[in-house]
């Protein structure tokens, strides 16, 4: 078999290809052209947060949605019509993905002062972390450039992201298969320190399953009966269900996670060393958690002339 290294001019292109999207990034990529963007955005989150503190969360999980299924290209966001099929009504995202209005609103504000410039998938990348920032987590400088897809995936959001059912062994393989490794993806679901869960999603958990605090399973039963209640909500967070900070992992250890997919990450496997490192260490929690995330928006992007800018966030041009 010949070695590709025989090959350098194909090589070094497969290295370009693989790397370009990602570096015609810029943080000041709409410093000329859209200069009052973040001020425009962050009072637009701050005020949607202030009228109900879970969409904080919600919004940043429209970024985990939007990435996982063919790259972070606002996909997520195009409605159904007679002759196209969208994402949001696939199984992960139905009754359950949310905060597009304020995406709406977000993209009005943004056009009012520079239309046509910025994309729908940037401003969900800048929403995500004026949502962490605005709930008391960290915060970080955000690359842009990204564009906007034509097309959306029903059959990939139903495949790439991981349901709240999946076993560590899943969950590692579904964050693999998007370039994130396993300490990425420990860091990533401490987005699970904000935001609640519908019944449906754990009522197995705290009904069935043995490595559960008996005493928060219980408690959580009385909101989510065994045959009614699926909308229910319940945080992921009991301490600090509306704070960004590491109690999330605390919870863990003390057999609390929510979800049957939280516990895996303590569950005598080999994700446990990491779950007690940031239970024990906020800091660099709040550090990986902002690597992870920066990657995790580097997925497959649309940029230079590839894609579009959306008038409207909803549909394309």
């Amino acid at each position: 078999m010949a070695s590709m290294f025989q090959f350098p001019s194909i090589f070094l292109l497969l290295l370009i290809t693989l790397g370009s999207s990602s570096a015609q990034l810029s943080r000041n990529y709409y410093s000329k052209t859209c200069p009052n963007l973040f001020n425009t955005i962050r009072p637009v989150v701050q005020a949607a947060i202030s009228k109900e503190k879970r969409m904080g969360a919600s919004l940043l999980r429209l970024l985990f949605h939007d990435c996982f299924v063919q790259g972070c290209d606002a996909s997520l966001l195009l409605d159904d019509t007679r002759s196209f099929k969208g994402e949001k009504n696939a199984k992960p995202n139905k009754n359950s993905v949310r905060g597009f209005e304020v995406i709406d609103q977000i993209k009005t504000a943004v056009e009012r002062v520079c239309p046509g410039v910025v994309s729908c998938a940037d401003i969900l990348v800048i929403t995500a972390r004026d949502s962490v920032v605005t709930l008391g987590g960290p915060t970080w400088s955000v690359n842009l450039g990204r564009r906007d897809s034509r097309t959306a995936s029903f059959s990939g959001a139903n495949n790439n992201i991981p349901p709240p059912t999946s076993s560590l062994s899943n969950l590692i393989s579904k964050f693999s298969a998007q370039g994130l490794s396993t300490k990425d993806m420990v860091a990533l679901v401490g987005a699970h320190t904000i935001g609640q869960a519908r019944c449906t999603t754990f009522r197995k958990r705290i009904y069935k399953e043995k490595n559960i605090d008996a005493s928060f399973a219980q408690a959580r039963k009385s909101n989510c009966p065994k045959s009614s209640g699926d909308n229910n909500l319940s945080p992921l967070d009991l301490q600090t269900p509306t704070g960004f900070d590491n109690n999330y992992y605390k919870n863990l250890i003390n057999l609390k996670g929510l979800l049957h997919s939280d516990q895996q990450f303590f569950s005598n496997g080999s994700t446990d060393s990491q779950v007690q490192f940031y239970a024990q260490n906020s800091n660099s929690f709040n550090n990986d958690f902002v690597t992870a995330i920066i990657k995790m928006g580097n997925i497959n992007l649309l940029t230079g002339s590839n894609g579009e800018i959306r008038k409207n966030c909803r549909k394309i041009n």
